[in-house]
């Protein structure tokens, strides 16, 4: 057996990485889960009006008592499994487009006991095509990596699937499908991660939806819509 690379992520050569207090499978087929997407998950329990942190009083809750959750590129299921988890009573679907990471978002979830329900899907197909239920709430860590940001680890990234990491149109193209898909379907809710120096972009391309606040990594976008009698 050869020696593991020095560049190989120590995740992959354990097969293990921790997410939110707990320990997720890992290959190369997924992303490796990192701290900061955990802000997607403190986001999510705000708008259910959970507590997320010790000594921080939640925001009263916005979404329905037991929302539809749905994961767009689920990867790992590291977020879609969390989120099950904190949240119990949820329906919760986590889509992929790539079979090989379902099969591991599969394996965490029977490792979790979580139960969530998976599908392959592109964005939000499955929900235009009605197999899965309207979600209340979208959560995204999409492929946002622009491939000619000069600070790039490019040797360590190299371990990790290039389709789950890397988007055209300066690492925003998905995003932006994501947002015209959700706007079409009014999903009240949009949760996505996305690098800082994305923001204003990503805040401008939304400029006919509110945005209720950033927070580090993550957008929150709640839509206002005008409901006609």
């Amino acid at each position: 057996m050869n020696a593991a690379s020095p560049n190989k992520p120590v995740a992959y050569q354990e097969g293990v990485q921790d997410f939110y207090g707990r320990d997720f499978i890992v290959t190369p087929d997924v992303l490796i889960p990192r701290p900061e997407t955990e802000q997607l998950i403190d986001t999510v329990l705000n708008l259910a009006g959970k507590p997320y942190l010790t000594g921080i009083k939640p925001s009263p809750r916005v979404l329905p008592e037991n929302p539809v959750i749905l994961d767009v590129g689920t990867g790992s299921g590291c977020i879609a499994i969390t989120l099950k988890l904190e949240l119990k009573e949820t329906k919760v679907y986590a889509s992929d487009i790539s079979p090989e990471a379902l099969k591991i978002a599969q394996k965490n979830a029977l490792k979790h006991g979580a139960p969530i329900t998976t599908i392959i899907s592109h964005l939000l197909e499955k929900v235009k095509s009605g197999d899965i239920s309207t979600p209340d709430i979208i959560v995204a860590n999409l492929p946002y990596v622009d491939k000619n940001w000069d600070w790039l680890d490019k040797k360590s990234l190299s371990y990790e699937p290039s389709i789950a990491l890397y988007a055209e149109d300066h690492g925003l193209a998905l995003i932006k499908k994501l947002i015209d898909e959700a706007a079409e379907l009014k999903i009240p809710y949009l949760i996505l991660e996305a690098d800082p120096c994305q923001h204003e972009a990503i805040i401008k391309y939304a400029k006919y939806y509110n945005l209720s606040r950033t927070d580090g990594y993550i957008l929150s976008f709640i839509y206002r819509y005008t409901h006609q009698a």
